[in-house]
């Protein structure tokens, strides 16, 4: 039963990078997505880190992070839509399906998750690295909000180009208020500062080796969703989003793979 789970759960990763690939070969042969496609990548990536959530962390742990995310995500959005707070004012379109009273659609809160998941991961990982106390859980918490932000440099002007959202004000950062980056880290801190409140034994990264490789897959879902969004975004006039991603999310990916190399690699 276990190993047929892994293999759902690697399932669902390599199903999740099947259609961002497509989607990128899609966009550079100049054919329009449907919006199936966000939809269907979106659940599939979902998919992936909660089995993978529940298998790494252990099943209690990883359903009450999802919980945590799902509300926690779903409050700030529709106070940031109801009211402007949070992360500046803006709307969702009629793009990403039915909506909560009529604000925030129920996709929103899956896509926090699957992507606060592996950021909570690396930063977990990367913790000692930066000399930061290992047992802080709000030290754990804020850079795992970081290390999430990254994602939205890119994702946030490429989803208001193809209407997913509409920002009522004209921003700073490519359209995009800054305040609202300070929304995405406050979202992030606050799940997982909750989170370590009541799981402290998930601040510590898990000794044994086999943990450590399949946790590298959770990197990996991480890397696949800003590299397909950075060149989604250059392949739709982008560029300076593109860049500007490519560089607030590579360097935690590189370093956090890099640290959880088994000794003898790294020395070769």
């Amino acid at each position: 039963m276990k190993h047929t789970l892994r293999w759902i759960t690697l399932g669902s990763l390599f199903f999740f990078m099947t259609i961002a690939a497509g989607a990128v070969i899609a966009m550079a042969g100049g054919r329009p997505l449907p919006m199936a496609v966000t939809f269907v990548s979106t659940l599939a990536c979902f998919l992936f880190s909660l089995l993978h959530a529940g298998q790494h962390l252990g099943w209690r742990p990883a359903l009450v992070l999802l919980g945590l995310c799902f509300a926690i995500a779903l409050l700030f959005e529709s106070l940031g839509v109801a009211t402007g707070w949070v992360y500046g004012p803006y709307h969702y379109s009629a793009q990403l399906g039915p909506k909560f009273l009529g604000l925030v659609p129920y996709l929103i809160p899956l896509a926090w998750f699957m992507m606060m998941y592996p950021s909570y991961l690396m930063a977990r990982r990367l913790l000692p690295l930066l000399r930061l106390r290992c047992g802080s859980g709000l030290a754990l918490a804020a850079l795992a909000g970081l290390i999430m932000t990254g994602w939205d440099m890119t994702m946030d002007p490429l989803m208001v180009q193809s209407g997913r959202w509409v920002w009522e004000v004209n921003g700073a950062y490519f359209g995009v208020p800054v305040h609202n980056f300070i929304g995405w880290w406050a979202t992030t801190f606050v799940t997982f500062g909750l989170f370590l409140l009541l799981f402290p034994a998930q601040k510590e990264v898990p000794a044994q080796a086999s943990q450590t490789d399949w946790e590298r897959w959770a990197y990996l879902s991480y890397f696949v969703t800003g590299a397909s969004n950075a060149a989604a975004a250059a392949l739709s006039g982008l560029g300076g989003p593109a860049l500007v991603g490519v560089f607030s999310m590579a360097p935690w990916l590189l370093l956090a793979w890099r640290v959880s190399l088994p000794e003898k690699t790294k020395e070769s």
